[in-house]
């Protein structure tokens, strides 16, 4: 990137207007998109996302150092493509607010941010500023199927890793899902072990690293494709010393380690490993030049460039987007408060302990961790059994009053974190297997751990609607937000053991006939919108 530094020699007519412009359309965004900026501060206030305040301000330096080498324009400049882009935000936005799912709201921001350079700037200047616009992508939170998704997956590879490393130092280990054995000590690979609060930030590192390097696309993407696996790597090297600690310290020593590795240590190790690999790189080049050399560092200028903001004329355009906003948000204050239906349900302690021939017993809840990652409003397990000699099955419900704030987690995320294993998974219609007169999806699983196994039906009551797909359930979400002010739903699972001498096809039948008692009684306890109707016969 050149270093040269471009004076402004020239002004438009009324460079305060531009400023004032600009101003309301700051204001107007700010009061607009307030429910997606009060997402954003409160996902900043969690470690994993504990470095989305740096993410604006980084990108304010990347786009003065682009500045740098897009010239002053005083002619016509283009700007019906920064228009339809604010259109396309606002709408964006607006869906957001309808569906009360605030995160859409947030993503829409970043669409305004574009959308006003392409404005301020034109088409043929904005659209070289997209790195800095790419780049606020850092500081969003992930929804929350795709958290707990990428979250488990690292999980299990670091514990992988993890487990690997303390092989080849000889060191006695066992592997169960995410609970790593050390002779009688057992090792739980958390949550917060997942490396997730390393990898975002690593993540936007790189990202700018890579921009601020001096050399071919391919190193460029290579320092920017690298940082996951060296993130899950160094992740993997704690789990490791911390099983050594373990072995031979005992696990009091652990709390104190992990403390001190978190944040920085491993933050600043990702870093060090990058640097490794760029120097690398630069020793593959034809022309071989210094580490500092091969980046653009030079901050000679940035303040010039930023007094550019005086230029920013007062176009109609600007003019349009800073009204936009703030005529929206009058509008939405003035507007009629949207009917929402209330969910009339009775708590799950009722739920029918009798199911046909089947008896059930309350089993005990889960402990105090458990409870704050399920997160749910009211939740039930009852173990349902007919005779010493049958096999029991296991009920199990989560009601949430609000998913936008979280929602369901998937048992494809919870299983493999307690040790067992999805030995098969299948998507099936139990609808004419049961007599239903309706479609009834749900996700039939096999698991296992060791010689143990289950077998399990789960699903996603939305309203009436079955659904199978996590994340299915999840754009019903959106649309049923917007379309009728409900945000409610359920997991609902059933399990039940396979014994030594059963075939999963044994198993399927109890569980199916607890299954179609369980249905008919759920409406009381989970609403179902008014246009539906319950899929058995009644």
């Amino acid at each position: 990137m050149a270093n040269a530094v471009i004076h402004v020699t020239t002004r438009p007519r009324d460079p305060i207007g531009g400023i004032v412009w600009l101003i309301l359309a700051l204001v107007g965004a700010a009061l607009f998109f307030y429910e997606g900026l009060d997402a954003l501060v409160t996902a900043w206030a969690t470690p994993e996302y504990s470095h989305g305040p740096i993410i604006p301000l980084l990108s304010g330096v990347l786009l003065l150092r682009e500045l740098k080498d897009v010239p002053v324009h005083s002619g016509t400049v283009n700007r019906a493509p920064g228009v339809a882009l604010l259109v396309v935000s606002v709408m964006f936005a607006t869906l957001g607010k309808l569906a009360q799912i605030s995160e859409v709201v947030a993503y829409a921001t970043i669409i305004w941010v574009a959308a006003v350079l392409l404005i301020s700037f034109g088409w043929a200047q904005g659209k070289h500023f997209w790195p800095a616009v790419l780049h606020l992508v850092y500081m969003l939170p992930l929804p929350g199927v795709f958290y707990y998704k990428l979250s488990t997956f690292l999980q299990g590879v670091s514990s992988e890793l993890g487990v690997f490393m303390l092989q080849g130092l000889n060191v006695p280990v066992f592997l169960e899902g995410n609970i790593i054995e050390l002779d009688t000590i057992k090792l739980h690979v958390a949550e917060a072990c997942s490396g997730l609060r390393y990898l975002f930030p690593i993540l936007s590192f790189s990202y700018v690293f890579a921009v601020l390097y001096r050399g071919p696309r391919w190193h460029r993407a290579v320092l920017l494709i690298a940082a996951a696996p060296i993130t899950v790597l160094m992740n993997a090297v704690r789990i490791a010393v911390a099983g050594l600690l373990v072995k031979h310290w005992g696990p009091d020593h652990l709390e104190g380690f992990t403390h001190f590795f978190e944040g920085w240590v491993i933050f600043m190790s990702c870093v060090a490993l990058l640097m490794v690999l760029a120097w690398g790189l630069l020793r593959l080049r034809r022309d071989p030049i210094s580490f500092l050399d091969a980046f653009d560092l030079s901050t000679e200028g940035l303040w010039e460039q930023a007094k550019r903001v005086r230029l920013i004329a007062p176009s109609r355009a600007l003019k349009i987007a800073a009204l936009v906003t703030l005529v929206g948000t009058a509008i939405w204050q003035v507007r009629p408060n949207p009917v929402v239906l209330s969910v009339d349900r009775d708590p799950f302690a009722l739920f029918p302990r009798t199911l046909g021939e089947w008896e059930g017993a309350t089993m005990a809840r889960y402990d105090v961790a458990v409870e704050e990652t399920l997160a749910a409003d009211d939740y039930v397990r009852i173990t349902y059994s007919q005779n010493v000699l049958t096999p029991s099955v296991e009920f199990f419900a989560a009601f949430y009053a609000d998913q936008t704030k979280g929602g369901t987690h998937s048992p494809e995320i919870c299983l493999p974190s307690a040790g067992w294993e999805i030995a098969q998974i299948e998507r099936v219609d139990l609808g004419p297997q049961v007599g239903f007169d309706q479609s009834f999806r749900v996700n039939r699983a096999i698991i296992q751990k060791g010689e143990a196994r289950m077998l399990a039906y789960y699903w996603f009551e939305q309203h009436g609607r079955h659904v199978a797909w996590d994340f299915e359930a999840k754009m019903l979400l959106f649309w049923d937000g917007l379309t009728m002010g409900r945000t409610d739903g359920a997991l609902v699972r059933l399990i039940t053991p396979i014994g030594a001498t059963e075939t999963p096809e044994d198993a399927e039948l109890r569980l199916s006939d607890v299954f179609v008692h369980t249905v008919r009684a759920l409406p009381r306890f989970v609403p179902i919108a008014e246009t539906f109707t319950p899929p058995f016969v009644q």
